[in-house]
């Protein structure tokens, strides 16, 4: 007994007698195999795995889930997700199962006050806050678009620019590293009852969010013959679909992410939840936690517009959400906006006359670049602080400080409303000619561009930021049918374009230093702010006095800390096409000429 305390006593010596790094490093090593050990060797731990690797799954870096579930389950994960959003949008709908309320015709009606239209509250749950909006009359509700070509616009601009009552985000995008523009959009854009924009064929499916000309909620994957014999007057591209004619659907998604859900009532009554998530104050909602809020309202269908960093609620010109993006509102392609007099409301067709689409990143981002030229300018952010000994017979031991910056993933992309999604593969410094399509028919053309490569997953997942989930094709020559036409089996387009090299836009990358290097980029309409030149005085020479009885004076070396103006890359600016006016929100689906659009996709730099 005596030779066991003697051990334990030597031993506890020992561990004392060590230095703090020593006994850090041990202390990290124990924790590291125990977590590990929990993690892989027990049932509980698989689950916690799982349920990261899905929370990664529905973001734009998903590839980074092997790290939980590795490679070859991570692919099932992905393809099962996949999986349960197409069958989810399966089923059609039943439209006798809404009775909408009696409203009064746009000539007798009476000006609505915020009450009469909308009535917003705060609800949460165990993990997340939010906020729930009933919307009374579904036929106040418009999808509206940017001001200008070249990038999308915060919802708030577009409620006080339009004059709307309150405004939600729609579809997804295209958002390289989180910090896109805004204006690639992904899937269908139909406002007013006009096709604003499509990366589709005409008689390709795409996941659909949309409202009649009467006020029907349609969720569910339509081809464009579909969504114009149902009258289709809004609509914007995301999923997944979770009721299905008053009944829940299944859902395999279990991550907690920023959400915005839509769902009708019996009586025509629209509701929205829009979850804060990927914060302190409220960790992100599931799939199944918004199915449950919404079986309890009795809706008779529902679904999820884009989510992650781009869930955002505005109501009367103020944002009383908070987005998971470090910079607060994000620029967005499309919103869903409830007017007093939908009728006046107009969308912009800011994707017309357009041969190229970027999407955008860190090199043209306002707010990023703004980040880094502060950080450029600032010297002690930008430069290895300097100490100047003041008694040189008592040195002083050198410390170590070490800084560490972290990003915030973003994806407008479709899936349940969740901001992920894969990325899209791109070419560098290529552009593709519009090939025309096969499929024609009486009524005007739409030329369909492609911005991106959707995953049928937030861009997207069912939970995340960004992209819908179709995948762009080759641009053909779009055709609407018009009333009474029906869709051409299998139509195939013919003719092949040459690929044209285009010219990027040169962009900045930033090193790890914080200097900003041209690089090429996406080429996109926008004009990054100017940033300007932020000189540093030299400090003055310190005198450092000794304590003997010969005091010499020895001055310090002077330093100078020369900065260089932030290199702001040069852009070109498209004028955005005049946008149609006296557009009826009960016109049935017209389309007008849309130009080809070909996206440009270099590689951008990341997010520091």
């Amino acid at each position: 007994m005596s030779t066991a305390l003697q051990f334990f006593q030597s031993t506890k010596q020992q561990l004392q007698d060590w230095s703090w790094f020593k006994r850090s490093l041990m202390i990290f090593t124990l924790l590291t195999f125990l977590v590990s050990s929990f993690l892989f060797l027990t049932s509980p731990g698989t689950d916690i795995r799982i349920w990261m690797a899905n929370s990664v799954i529905i973001t734009q870096h998903r590839e980074w889930a092997w790290i939980f579930v590795g490679t070859a389950q991570r692919d099932s994960m992905v393809s099962e997700m996949h999986q349960f959003i197409e069958e989810n949008a399966e089923e059609k709908q039943q439209f006798s199962l809404i009775k909408h309320q009696p409203v009064q015709t746009i000539a007798t009606r009476k000006n609505r006050t915020i009450d009469e239209l909308i009535k917003v509250e705060d609800i949460s749950g165990t993990f997340w806050k939010g906020k729930r909006m009933y919307v009374y009359d579904p036929k106040s509700i418009r999808l509206m678009t940017p001001a200008k070509a070249g990038e999308g616009e915060k919802i708030s601009a577009m409620v006080k620019r339009t004059g709307a009552v309150a405004g939600v985000n729609a579809g997804g995008f295209d958002d390289p590293e989180g910090l896109g523009n805004g204006f690639a959009a992904i899937g269908a854009i139909i406002s007013g009852g006009e096709v604003i924009y499509t990366d589709q064929e005409s008689n390709t499916p795409q996941h659909i969010v949309g409202f009649t000309k009467d006020g029907t909620l349609v969720i569910g994957k339509y081809n464009m013959f579909e969504l114009k014999e149902m009258g289709i007057s809004e609509a914007a591209s995301f999923y997944p679909r979770v009721i299905a004619n008053g009944k829940p659907l299944p859902i395999n998604d279990v991550s907690r992410a920023p959400r915005t859900a839509i769902a009708q009532k019996a009586d025509g009554t629209v509701i929205f939840i829009i979850v804060d998530g990927r914060q302190t104050h409220s960790v992100g909602a599931t799939l199944k936690e918004i199915q449950d809020i919404f079986l309890a309202e009795n809706v008779i269908n529902a679904g999820f517009l884009d989510g992650g960093a781009s869930s955002e609620l505005v109501v009367n010109g103020e944002l009383v959400t908070k987005p998971s993006s470090r910079y607060g509102e994000r620029r967005l392609p499309s919103a869903y906006l409830v007017y007093d007099h939908p009728e006046d409301a107009v969308a912009n067709r800011v994707w017309d006359g357009l041969t190229t689409i970027n999407a955008g990143g860190a090199f043209d981002h306002p707010d990023f670049l703004k980040e880094q030229a502060a950080r450029k300018t600032n010297p002690k952010a930008a430069t290895t602080p300097t100490t100047t000994p003041t008694k040189p017979v008592e040195p002083v031991k050198p410390t170590q400080t070490g800084a560490g910056t972290t990003t915030n993933g973003a994806g407008s992309k479709p899936a349940g409303s969740t901001e992920t999604t894969t990325p899209a593969q791109k070419d560098n410094k290529t552009s593709v000619s519009p090939a025309p399509n096969s499929t024609t028919d009486p009524a005007k053309d739409v030329t369909k561009p492609v911005t991106s490569t959707g995953n049928p997953q937030q861009g997207n997942n069912p939970a995340g930021t960004g992209s819908t989930g179709s995948t762009a094709t080759t641009p053909g020559t779009n055709t609407m049918p018009a009333a009474g036409t029906t869709a051409p089996a299998n139509a195939t387009p013919t003719g092949t374009s040459p690929t044209v090299p285009t010219t990027a836009d040169p962009s900045i990358k930033v090193p790890a230093g914080g200097t900003l290097a041209p690089a090429d980029n996406i080429a996109p309409p926008i004009t990054p702010p100017a940033s300007s030149d932020a000189n540093v005085k030299s400090p003055a020479p310190v005198t450092a006095p000794v304590s003997d009885s010969t005091t010499k004076t020895t001055p310090a070396a002077d330093t100078s800390v020369k900065t260089t103006a932030p290199v702001t890359a040069p852009t070109t600016t498209t004028p955005a096409a005049n946008a149609p006016t006296g557009a009826s929100n009960a016109a049935p689906l017209t389309v007008s000429p849309v130009t080809p659009v070909t996206p440009v996709a270099p590689t951008t730099p990341a997010a520091p």
